[in-house]
């Protein structure tokens, strides 16, 4: 269950840490996803493709990371539409072993700029087994007023 956190332009300040989330994400996560995105593309789902494209092993889609991500910013900020821009360069795939386990994404974000009275940049830190998986991850957000 996660739990949203409203927050307002007055509560922040450079350096502002948001809630770190861990999400895990499995093999049948990567079919959901592909269902919902229609992105069928073999290397999220048949090893020996994922394998001959030079992968270790069937990855996670690129799309599916960066909402895990995003969603640390807006449980945060406890509006989905507050994020005005949103970026990030594809750094790793997170591979999603074929176990009962699966992959763990984790997201680090802090306020990294304050852009006037309401607008704020978060620069976000997305991890996959230690390894950066997403790099330059950042959104704009404007912040409810009090």
């Amino acid at each position: 269950m996660t739990t949203s956190v409203t927050i307002s332009a007055e509560d922040v300040e450079i350096g502002t840490e948001l809630p770190a989330r861990t999400v895990t994400v499995t093999r049948t996560d990567l079919v959901r996803y592909a269902g919902a995105s229609e992105d069928f593309n073999p290397v999220h789902w048949n090893p020996r493709v994922a394998r001959e494209a030079g992968l270790p092993d069937v990855i996670a889609h690129g799309m599916l990371t960066m909402a895990v991500a995003a969603r640390t910013v807006t449980d945060w900020v406890g509006d989905p539409g507050a994020i005005l821009e949103y970026r990030t360069r594809f750094s790793k795939p997170v591979v999603v072993p074929d176990d009962e386990h699966g992959a763990t994404v984790e997201v680090h974000g802090r306020v990294a700029a304050k852009l006037d009275d309401a607008r704020v940049r978060i620069d976000l830190v997305v991890t996959s087994g230690g390894t950066k998986v997403l790099s330059e991850a950042r959104a704009v957000v404007r912040l409810p007023s009090p």
